[in-house]
């Protein structure tokens, strides 16, 4: 699976002085940097090189000042890595190749080309603001079929966690939860029902998502 190669692609950047993060606005990997200005890096996964991977990266060219694709090195050494003309394709678009092996070693392809053109400033925007609100990394990213552990998710939880000892009202959560009184009132995953004006209470469905997301004993940021 992809998630197999987040690891070492993000251990990779992360040395080159890069947050990470996985799985923030439909990429798979969001790299930004601590500098001023700051850089944004994605990277997409994938378990071989092809044509679809670089369709996603042209996509995600509006958002980020590098793209990436990475995916396995192939054991035969016939993979299109070793295509002319596929890196060739990721040169002129200024897009970086990294392989990974089977043992996690990450290795550069072809250099990305900095910066990338930027066309969407609203999309890029909005990929920031989830990666600076999501606490920690929880989401390995070219994870499929399961749900994104996205901010107003973990935000969600959070007051799932704090109704399973008895009704309370939103600014009861909103040290933890700044959005509580929007997230309860929306009742987005029906986890949340009102019981009085202004007083929240979990739902059944709503126990069951906090019993089976334990809360951390502390996050990240």
């Amino acid at each position: 699976m992809e998630t197999a190669l987040y690891l070492p692609v993000k251990a990779f950047l992360e040395a080159a002085g890069y947050v990470v993060k996985g799985e923030i606005g439909g990429c798979d990997l969001v790299g930004i940097s601590e500098t001023d200005p700051r850089v944004i890096v994605v990277c997409e996964l994938k378990l071989s090189f092809n044509l679809e991977l670089i369709l996603q990266a042209v996509d995600r060219a509006t958002v980020a000042d590098e793209v990436w694709i990475a995916a396995r090195i192939s054991s035969t050494g016939r993979g299109r890595e070793a295509d002319k003309r596929y890196r060739q394709l990721c040169r002129r678009l200024g897009i970086g190749m990294l392989g990974v092996t089977d043992q996690g070693m990450v290795s550069v392809i072809v250099s990305s080309v900095s910066p990338m053109p930027r066309t969407n400033p609203k999309r890029r925007s909005r990929l920031v603001r989830e990666h600076q609100r999501r606490q920690g990394d929880p989401a390995l990213g070219g994870s499929t079929r399961v749900p994104i552990m996205t901010a107003y998710r973990q935000q969600a939880l959070v007051c799932a966690w704090a109704l399973l000892d008895g009704p309370l009202r939103p600014r009861d959560m909103r040290a933890a939860a700044p959005d509580a009184g929007k997230i309860l009132l929306s009742n987005v995953y029906g986890w949340f029902e009102r019981v009085s004006p202004g007083i929240y209470k979990l739902t059944e469905t709503g126990r069951s998502a906090a019993e089976q997301n334990p809360a951390p004993v502390a996050q990240g940021n």
